[in-house]
């Protein structure tokens, strides 16, 4: 609990806008009736005064702190959460929690570790919130702000999540930052990223201006091809220049 509510003894009593203060700077967004919907549901149980007031002792303000983890870092419903409180309660270990986040499907990579064509065809449907990049990437909030603001990780086009290749850029960013490369460092890596981008674009655009049959799955195979082309060349050259 919060540093005000920590090693208080259990004959300690604070009222509900108390218990508010003492939680809101591990849950910003708790409120008064929130507190009083996980009492409904029965997962709390203050004391009450004559006068109807709540009473909150240590180890209510401790369980409503498990729930609210529960639910912040594993998506836990709240039935689940009630029976790892009983099991608490029964002098019992709740069940271990089982990974509730997305998994990433693994890149398709040849044998000289570049990626293939049909890695660069590949069209996944993971959307991530920007919790869940921070937390499966192992980065905090400021460095994903500042990958955001050097343009190496953006949001899906119109939506706040992000995809996989923001997930992929955020974690080489972590490690990439473990020797002293921090992402006002990268900028360069995106900027040739654009030139390649940029070139293989020149290429299809006329492919993709004609209204021949087929033509636009042609583009998209000549893109997928030109891509793992473009990054095999990258990666040897830079092979080659480090060996030099």
């Amino acid at each position: 609990m919060g540093a005000a509510a920590e090693g208080a003894p259990e004959s300690t009593r604070w009222g509900i806008g108390q218990v508010l203060d003492l939680l809101r700077e591990d849950f910003p967004s708790i409120t008064i009736p929130k507190i009083r919907f996980l009492e409904d549901k029965g997962l709390i149980k203050p004391e009450r005064t004559p006068s109807g007031y709540r009473k909150f002792a240590p180890h209510d303000v401790e369980r409503l702190r498990y729930v609210l983890t529960m639910q912040r870092d594993h998506y836990l419903p709240l039935k689940v959460i009630g029976e790892h409180l009983d099991a608490l309660d029964r002098g019992l270990a709740p069940p271990p929690i089982e990974p509730t986040l997305p998994t990433v499907p693994a890149a398709v990579l040849e044998a000289d570790g570049t990626p293939s064509p049909e890695e660069f065809s590949r069209r996944d449907q993971i959307r991530l919130s920007r919790r869940e990049l921070v937390k499966l990437a192992e980065i905090d909030e400021a460095m994903l702000a500042e990958l955001e603001q050097f343009g190496l990780v953006s949001p899906r086009t119109g939506t706040n999540h992000y995809d996989t290749e923001a997930l992929i850029i955020a974690t080489t960013a972590r490690e990439l930052a473990a020797f002293g490369l921090e992402p006002r460092h990268l900028r360069g890596f995106r900027a040739a990223a654009d030139r390649e981008v940029g070139l293989v674009r020149q290429v299809v655009a006329p492919l993709q201006r004609t209204h021949d049959a087929g033509a636009q799955e042609h583009a998209e195979d000549v893109t997928a091809r030109l891509a793992a082309l473009s990054v095999r060349l990258h990666a040897t050259l830079v092979k080659a220049g480090l060996r030099r």
